[in-house]
């Protein structure tokens, strides 16, 4: 019979680590948390130094009950969920929820599922550490807090069933935040010019650009003119190196944006793959093994063994030369868990290659992604030649270069898309060589808006302004997604009609919640709890005040607004009763006022007071089917006119076309007229 008892949260985890452990453990899940706040309550006393009631979780009465069994029949009890706070939390809820004695338990953790990382950690048992629980416990009442107090608001304001999150709301407000700055910006003209060079000792023309600055057409064509016939001379010609820096290995962040760029996964499909490489995968002669080291991190930090076996695998494989000196690790001036190391492969000998046919095709897209960048860390850079030529004609200053790989370092295993190789020569151009121009080639421009967010984009402003960490960037855009209060359309994502309301009422009830700064502070206050700096329920206390005094204020506000569904001229088709405005999953709509006997829908096309340029029929505000908010005419099919941004019924008082709206200015959508006036 066993007499030590492991629980973990899954059973892909259990049976990976059993494997390890031998007949003297069994080995058990708890499938995940096993306690949490009622759904139905806030959960938190607030009369009573805001203490958290836990229940046990729907469902889970079983699985305790089974545990309880196991338990009794054990010696020692070692509770092995993952290794950081939420990870922590849950062996706490298990202690609490099994009625462990002190005596009875240990806490024992792991970065990788290894046999020797995990006989490692039952060397190393220690208790529950309450600083990281504390830091968890502060962010679920933190969280719930905000949920509970917040969404009725939402409910009475906009329509039922609508959430408010802690971090979601901001998340929220600054995808709202672009989609204004997209809207309002005005693109403004410029040009470049090339000029393709050929000298004497020149086998082939080869471009130099302009670096001087060119604003609109008159000032092209000045300097066309200026050019005709000019010799372009050498100034100064320059040969030197240029180092292309091997890349760091992954933390949770960079594998899901570099996951979305290269294999176009959303983070929560990566994070659902990665969890499954670490947990383990059922290997032919190897039975499950864990891949990958622990996948929720925010440290670029590598274990001297790993940094070993990575030196011995490449200098074996690529050569000596290849293997990476002088590694400085970076710091990104915030608090790194360097207890934690980064996403790495746990065996180098299993490479992508030859495990592949026990992997799905996702599966084995990522852990090739995971495995090459962690080669590519450990290797040395890559050196480019280059040759830059800075040259001068009638005046005016040109540049030309190229480059060519002189060692290939990293690249060998991790290309990067960024990194080009110059195909052109320069051999035979030299300091005081003089050249002509064989053709001038100038190019317009317009100045771009800035990008939408993609979810890797959104994550990595996450990261940059503090807000979340590591576990909590995927499900933060996935509720918002699943919310729709944004929606994805080719990797961008767009706020929606319902988006656009929930956050212009937060941001007027409640604008310490989506204040970006307030959200990354409240962060470093849950790094000083588990740092044990500042006690947990400190925080609670100082935040709810606020937020009470908010919700109340927000409370009395509504009362003074009798909130009814807004009434229209248009009659239902079944009863004849005029159709009403509400809020559904996509915005807007119209509903019959006689629900629940009469239940029939229309779409809500809600006209803005502007004749359609093509045919002279109303434009409407439509939606895309994903719920993105467009301007069309109402006769579509019909009549195709369609506009992103909102038209406007003052004429262009240059060409008399349709403007729209763009910030606080119109601008005219004649693409040969640039009219720009103050609305």
């Amino acid at each position: 019979m066993a007499k030590n008892l492991v629980i973990v949260e899954s059973p892909a985890k259990a049976k990976t680590i059993q494997k390890f452990l031998g007949t003297g453990y069994a080995v058990i899940a708890s499938n995940g948390h096993v306690r949490d706040l009622p759904k139905s309550q806030m959960g938190v006393d607030i009369e009573h130094d805001y203490e958290p009631r836990y229940i046990t979780i729907r469902g889970k009465g079983d699985i305790l009950a089974k545990l309880r069994k196991e338990v009794k029949k054990a010696d020692h009890v070692y509770l092995a969920t993952d290794p950081d706070r939420e990870g922590e939390a849950i062996s706490w809820h298990l202690a609490q929820a099994l009625k462990l004695e002190e005596k009875q338990y240990k806490r024992i953790t792991f970065h990788e599922i290894t046999k020797k990382a995990v006989k490692n950690s039952i060397k190393e048992a220690r208790g529950i550490d309450m600083n990281l629980v504390d830091a968890q416990q502060a962010r679920r009442v933190l969280d719930r807090m905000v949920g509970y107090e917040i969404s009725p608001i939402l409910w009475a304001k906009i329509k039922r069933g609508l959430s408010a999150g802690r971090v979601q709301s901001v998340a929220l407000r600054l995808i709202c935040d672009r989609e204004d700055e997209i809207n309002a910006f005005i693109p403004e003209e410029y040009w470049t010019l090339e000029a393709k060079l050929k000298g004497e000792k020149t086998a082939k023309t080869f471009p130099a650009k302009y670096t001087g600055e060119l604003k609109n057409r008159q000032a092209l064509d000045q300097l066309m003119k200026k050019l005709e016939g000019a010799e372009f001379t050498v100034q100064e010609r320059k040969e030197g190196k240029r180092i292309s820096k091997a890349p760091s290995p992954f933390t949770t962040s960079t594998l899901q944006q570099e996951a979305s760029r290269r294999l176009n996964f959303s983070t929560q499909k990566t994070m659902r793959l990665a969890q499954q490489l670490y947990e383990g995968i059922e290997l032919k002669g190897k039975g499950s093994v864990g891949l990958i080291t622990y996948l929720r991190t925010d440290s670029i930090r590598i274990s001297e063994e790993a940094k070993a076996m990575a030196a011995a695998y490449i200098e074996d494989h690529y050569g000596k030369e290849y293997v990476g000196t002088d590694k400085e690790e970076k710091k990104n001036g915030k608090r790194i868990q360097d207890a934690h190391e980064a996403i790495r492969p746990t065996d180098l000998t299993l490479s992508p290659a030859d495990i592949k046919e026990n992997l799905s095709r996702d599966l084995f897209r990522l852990y090739q992604l995971i495995y090459n960048r962690f080669l590519a860390s450990q290797m040395e850079h890559a050196v480019y030649e280059t040759v830059t030529l800075k040259l001068e004609a009638a005046g005016e200053r040109f540049s030309a270069g190229t480059s060519r790989l002189g060692f290939d370092g990293y690249l060998s295993v991790y290309k990067n898309e960024e990194e080009g190789e110059g195909n052109l020569s320069l051999s035979g151009v030299e300091k005081g060589s003089r050249l002509q121009a064989q053709a001038l080639e100038p190019k317009q421009h317009f100045t771009q808006p800035p990008a939408h967010y993609t979810e890797a984009l959104l994550v990595k402003t996450l990261e940059e302004l503090g807000i979340g960490r590591p576990s909590t960037y995927a499900p933060t855009i996935t509720t918002i997604l699943n919310r729709r209060y944004i929606v994805k359309e080719q990797k961008n994502l767009y706020v929606t009609e319902l988006g656009e309301a929930v956050n212009q009422m937060m941001m007027k009830a409640f604008p310490v919640i989506v204040d970006v700064e307030f959200t990354a502070n409240m962060e470093s206050l849950l790094d000083s709890v588990e740092e044990g700096k500042i006690p947990w329920k400190t925080i609670i206390e100082n935040f709810y005040p606020d937020l009470d005094y908010a919700v109340r204020n927000a409370d009395m506000e509504l009362e003074h607004i009798k909130i009814e569904d807004e009434v229209t001229d248009v009659k239902c088709d079944l009863c004849g009763r005029n159709m009403v405005i509400k809020y559904g999953p996509h915005g807007k709509f119209l509903a019959c006022p006689g629900f629940p006997e009469c239940r029939n829908t229309k779409p809500y096309l809600e006209k803005i007071g502007v004749a359609c340029p093509n045919c002279g029929k109303d434009i409407v505000l439509r939606k895309t089917k994903k719920g993105r908010r467009y301007y069309g005419c109402e006769d579509n099919p019909n009549c195709d006119f369609m506009s992103w941004q909102k038209p406007s019924n003052v004429p262009c008082p240059k060409c008399g076309g349709l403007m729209v709206e763009k910030g606080n200015k119109l601008v005219c959508r004649n693409e040969n007229c640039s009219c720009v006036i103050e609305k």
